[in-house]
């Protein structure tokens, strides 16, 4: 008896082996096309969504993801760059940024984003280039990003002429920036330092080093060691320009201090002697001026704001002074005429508008002095919200300000 053979499935010819493995791997591309869109789609999705709400841990692990599934498409990796960036994760942000570069070199703000992290990372020469390009961007967010980063990479290259050029710009195009005046502020600072320190070693015994000294000195208060600096310069060069008005001017500040009638007495003094030098020097008249304005001696004030005008017309404080001298005289329309050119020239000066009040209403002006009170208790009230430096700092050009307790009676 024979015993049937068991056999095992059909045979298929060679052609239809290719069909069939065609089909399954076909099959396959599809299913796993649509899956990987899906997953595209939901990573792209959470990533923008945590991206636009500050989510960065978020925002990166959904673009990682999006990076491995899609390699080749630049935004994703200047995304992925830019989260680094806000995380401060300068190190990671530099090889996604370049390869966004690589992949599209058009791509925009990128090259700035790269070029900031590069400077984070204290690579600044390599920066450079890009932070320069940047800080000509006509986006204000980018200059003024990039102008941070150039201000500190010039600093760290050593070329610190060319981050006070840039700090100078960024003055002028964010000038109420807190950040932007803080940190112009430690540039200037510092520049001054180094120009000064840079004095010493090669003119330790110059005018002036010793002018230096002095007005360094007067800015802290220390007004026994500003004169005595001042009178050194004086001692190398008796006709040196402004020494005697500085030396008054730290006298004035001085007798405020002490109540010392001969720091009062030899102030004007030397204003004097500065007007021998010049005649013109208008800081000096007008310091004589207000000497005589505080001790009641109208005429003669009036004579010297008058003659400060003449050489300097635009000298605000001047102004107000005579104006002041001028009510006392009860030459009111005078004195309305140069309080509003003092309040056309600085229309912040509380005092003007305070002398101004109290002139309009002399005239009989009521409404027009209600408006200048209420102009003077505004400027008021912000300058008591606005904190105060903890030491004054003097400019060369700085002279005695106005003061409402030297305002005219109610």
């Amino acid at each position: 008896m024979l015993v049937p053979l068991r056999l095992g499935p059909p045979r298929c010819s060679s052609s239809e082996i290719g069909r069939i493995l065609f089909c399954i791997l076909f099959l396959c591309s599809v299913l796993f096309a649509q899956s990987r869109e899906g997953q595209i789609q939901s990573y792209s999705q959470r990533g923008q969504e945590a991206l636009m709400e500050g989510r960065y841990s978020d925002a990166e692990r959904a673009y990682e993801k999006l990076r491995d599934l899609e390699p080749q498409i630049a935004e994703i990796h200047a995304n992925l760059g830019l989260i680094y960036f806000e995380e401060r994760k300068f190190s990671e942000a530099v090889p996604e940024l370049r390869r966004a570069l690589k992949l599209k070199p058009t791509l925009a703000k990128t090259d700035s984003l790269l070029s900031m992290s590069l400077s984070e990372l204290g690579q600044y020469r390599e920066a450079l280039p890009g932070l320069e390009r940047s800080f000509r961007s006509p986006d204000r967010e980018i200059k003024r990003m990039s102008g941070l980063q150039l201000e500190r990479a010039y600093l760290g290259l050593r070329l610190e002429a060319k981050a006070v050029q840039v700090a100078l710009e960024l003055n002028r195009a964010y000038a109420d920036d807190p950040e932007i005046l803080y940190h112009n502020g430690k540039i200037f600072g510092s520049f001054a330092f180094l120009n000064m320190e840079r004095l010493a070693k090669v003119a330790p015994d110059s005018i002036w080093r010793h002018q230096a000294l002095a007005e360094a000195a007067e800015s802290q208060e220390s007004f026994d060691i500003a004169v005595s600096e001042y009178r050194r310069v004086l001692a190398l060069n008796p006709q040196q320009p402004g020494i005697h008005y500085r030396i008054g001017r730290s006298l004035l500040a001085r007798e405020r201090k002490s109540d010392s009638q001969e720091d009062l007495a030899n102030a004007e003094k030397e204003f004097e002697q500065e007007l021998a030098q010049d005649p013109r020097n208008g800081n000096a008249l007008y310091e004589i001026a207000e000497l005589r304005r505080n001790a009641g001696q109208f005429a003669e004030a009036a004579a010297l704001f008058e003659r400060t005008l003449a050489f300097h017309p635009d000298f605000e404080e001047a102004h107000v002074g005579l104006a002041y001298v001028l009510a006392q005289q009860n030459r009111f329309p005078d004195a309305l005429a140069h309080l509003q050119k003092a309040i056309a020239l600085r229309p912040e000066d509380e005092v003007a508008w305070y002398r101004l009040s109290q002139v309009q209403r002399s005239i009989g002006n009521t409404g027009e002095a209600d408006q200048a009170r209420v102009k003077f208790q505004e400027l008021r009230l912000q300058k008591s919200k606005q904190q105060e430096p903890e030491l004054p700092i003097y400019s060369t050009d700085e002279v005695t300000r106005q003061t409402i307790d030297n305002s005219l009676p109610n």
